[in-house]
């Protein structure tokens, strides 16, 4: 491998634009819009900085070799060839998951054989024993008859902070809620209100953007693990603190009283509970907090994401009402399966981005102007 090659940040179908203005902002050089994510140059400080930093990379790969290979036997030839030993280590277990699409190898099973062997064979590097979550992650994707050989940096995916050990059922990823909120404008300035925020995704990611806290601070990541890895240059990077005190506080509250304490517990496990307040309450008692208006942001039930067969229109039309009537200057950001109820709010939604798959369904953002 050169100094510099290509490192592949993951998202979630629809969402790369989102990602790519996140990247972009972080300084991150020539960043590149693709299907599935954003693709940056750089080393392996970059793959460090982009685990550490990027709030919305679901993860991230390090493209160690990209050849074109036609026959499996060519496979095995050019896979011996790359650099194993620069970049995994001999005494860390390690699996293949390769894939195919429109190439000549098309057996996907036969051509992660093929890397397997290769990487024992030159390196001397274990197989991992049965987990899938077990080892270091290398990936091969066949498409075209061009294969490109990635490493998974990441290890866990980054939705795991590392602070959220209570959840509600069908819980909002934070990797996908800090994209939504970068989406309505939310760069932590203003203050934020979810009055539905069940286990407290978006107020605690709002409060993170706000103090300016690395999404990555508290968990460990797959790169630890490869040869490229440099302890003392990492615990440099990883112990710079860009924090700030935030100027409004991140607000959530739910009719649901266990919500609120996971919520609570959360953000104390998360550093945020300073900046952050949650309230048992329906979304009739909602009103602003203090201050200028800012962004209210919901994830409310939509029926099938729960199993619920209850009606939900008057839940919505209550939504909307209240903030038609009370929340004069603040903008609305509203995530759901269902176009209809987002319709039964009467809010003035602008033209929805592109769906998002998210717990077997497809979610839309959908975003309103300043309410007058």
């Amino acid at each position: 491998m050169s100094d510099t090659f290509e490192i592949f940040l993951a998202t979630a179908p629809g969402l790369e634009p989102a990602l790519f203005e996140e990247v972009r902002g972080k300084g991150f050089k020539r960043p590149k819009a693709v299907p599935g994510g954003v693709v940056i140059q750089g080393g392996w400080p970059e793959v460090w900085r982009a685990n550490l930093w990027v709030r919305g990379a679901s993860r991230v790969l390090a493209r160690i070799a990209d050849f074109r290979v036609v026959h499996l036997a060519q496979l095995d030839e050019k896979a011996r060839r790359v650099d194993w030993a620069g970049v995994l280590r001999a005494d860390v277990p390690f699996r293949v998951e390769a894939s195919c699409a429109k190439s000549r190898i098309y057996h996907s099973g036969a051509a992660a054989q093929r890397i397997e062997t290769a990487i024992r064979e030159t390196l001397g590097a274990p197989m991992a024993n049965g987990q899938s979550e077990d080892g270091v992650l290398v990936q091969v994707r066949l498409e075209n008859d061009q294969c490109t050989i990635s490493v998974d940096t990441s290890g866990e995916p980054l939705h795991k902070r590392g602070y959220k050990q209570a959840v509600n059922p069908a819980p909002m990823r934070e990797t996908m809620a800090s994209l939504f909120l970068l989406s309505c404008g939310y760069d932590g300035t203003e203050p934020l209100v979810d009055p539905m925020c069940g286990a407290g995704t978006f107020v605690i990611e709002g409060a993170e953007i706000a103090a300016r806290l690395n999404p990555g601070r508290s968990r460990a990541f797959a790169f630890e693990q490869l040869a490229t890895f440099e302890a003392e240059a990492w615990q440099t990077m990883r112990a710079v603190r860009s924090g700030r005190v935030p100027v409004a506080r991140c607000h959530g509250s739910d009719r649901d009283a266990g919500a609120i304490e996971m919520c609570r517990a959360n953000a104390e496990r998360a550093g945020v509970a300073d900046f952050t307040a949650f309230r048992q309450a329906p979304i009739s008692d909602l009103t602003p907090p203090e201050g200028p208006p800012g962004l209210v942001i919901v994830n409310p039930p939509y029926g099938s994401r729960m199993g619920e067969g209850t009606d939900l229109v008057p839940l919505y039309r209550a939504f909307g009402q209240v903030l038609m009537s009370r929340f004069a200057g603040w903008r609305v950001g509203l995530v759901t399966a269902d176009s209809r109820l987002a319709r039964e709010t009467r809010l003035p939604f602008l033209p929805p981005g592109a769906p998002v798959p998210h717990g077997g369904l497809r979610v839309t953002l959908y975003r309103t102007g300043t309410l007058g």
